[in-house]
């Protein structure tokens, strides 16, 4: 036999041998076909996160509206008769009382007028006294006495008349107030119905303005109103009107607003805010950036409740500022989440650390 059998026959022999002890020791493998069950991980402690106890207190909304000022009063004096202006007795500016003479207008004969028309008054209750006494006698005929008792009541009729257009010539004010406006000089031929002053009442406003929908369940006339101006003045009002029906294009519902002005401020037709002082509520102030959104797109605030789990509670906001926010919605007393609200969701157990302690 040669070398190289000898070699070939003691590899086999070799490999036999290695499979025997391998079979007899039963470490023989299997495949599995599912991967093992990943043991379970420990359990990780709560989180911890810092809170500061709130409580609710007596907050007044208000409701700030943009609104436009206009004069509590605003009357056109025309002429009532047809006449020259003759003399002014007022200029623009000036503050007038109610029945103060404006102007006078010539009188163009009025005045006879009115004379001849009082002395036939005059006359012809002389004559239905006769009539009257002379009937009593029976020397008067009835259908005498009720023709003078006709013509006196036209001729009294008549003279009401020309006085009436006599005291034209002199119009008083309608209003107390202020002239606006002058149409008129002395010289000036007016006929009837020609505009000859505006007078503006000022020492009150009315302010107008439009509530959006969903805030006009809060307004009530009564309501009081601070009003402030361009220029950081402010004044004292009043709802006193509130619209029963929305605007059909803005979907708002119109409000008026009376107001005192007794420096007589000239704002009467500017812009100004206005700030309805809605009823008192229990409310909490709380920094902007501890504000959050749920699913919905709806404001909220992160809490631990009394079993330290974690409470999204809905708010509604009152007022937002810088310096912070009024919300309502939550508790009478709440612990707010003030640091690691954005490692918690609700329903999480914490450990809740107050921020008095100096713990975060």
């Amino acid at each position: 036999m040669t070398k190289a059998r000898w070699s070939s026959l003691g590899l086999s022999l070799l490999v036999i041998v290695i499979l025997v002890i391998w079979m007899a020791t039963g470490e023989v493998k299997e495949a599995r076909e599912q991967a093992p069950e990943e043991s379970t991980a420990a359990e990780t402690s709560p989180t911890h996160v810092q809170v500061r106890a709130l409580a609710a207190e007596t907050y007044q909304p208000m409701l700030r509206l943009q609104g436009q000022l206009e004069p509590w009063q605003s009357v056109d004096v025309g002429a009532r008769v047809a006449g020259t202006v003759e003399q002014l007795h007022v200029a623009l500016g000036d503050r007038i009382e109610a029945g103060q003479p404006l102007l006078t207008l010539s009188t163009d004969g009025r005045d006879s007028v009115v004379t001849q028309r009082r002395a036939r008054v005059r006359k012809l209750a002389a004559d239905l006294d006769a009539a009257r006494s002379l009937g009593s006698r029976n020397l008067a005929a009835k259908t005498d006495i009720l023709g003078l008792e006709s013509d006196l009541a036209a001729a009294r009729a008549e003279l009401e008349a020309a006085e009436l257009a006599l005291s034209h010539l002199e119009p008083g004010a309608p209003i107390a107030g202020m002239i606006n406006r002058r149409e008129v000089d002395e010289g000036t031929l007016v006929q009837v119905g020609t505009p000859l002053f505006e007078i503006v009442q000022v020492a009150r406003l009315k302010a107008t303005g439009h509530i959006p929908q969903q805030e006009v369940a809060q307004v009530a006339v009564g309501q009081t109103v601070t009003v402030t101006l361009l220029d950081g003045t402010e004044l004292a009002g009043q709802v006193s009107f509130v619209a029963s029906a929305a605007d059909s294009s803005t979907r708002t519902f119109a409000v008026e607003v009376d107001v005192d002005n007794p420096e007589r401020h000239r704002t009467a037709g500017a812009s100004a805010t206005l700030n309805i002082h809605l009823p008192e509520r229990q409310a909490m102030f709380v920094s902007p950036a501890y504000l959050a959104l749920d699913d919905a797109g709806r404001p909220g605030l992160k809490y631990v409740n009394s079993e330290d789990r974690v409470v999204f509670g809905r708010v509604r906001l009152l007022n937002v500022s810088s310096e912070g926010a009024w919300v309502t919605g939550l508790p009478d007393e709440v612990r707010l989440i003030t640091r690691g609200a954005g490692f918690v969701s609700e329903g999480d157990t914490v450990v809740a650390v107050d921020a008095t302690d100096g713990q975060g």
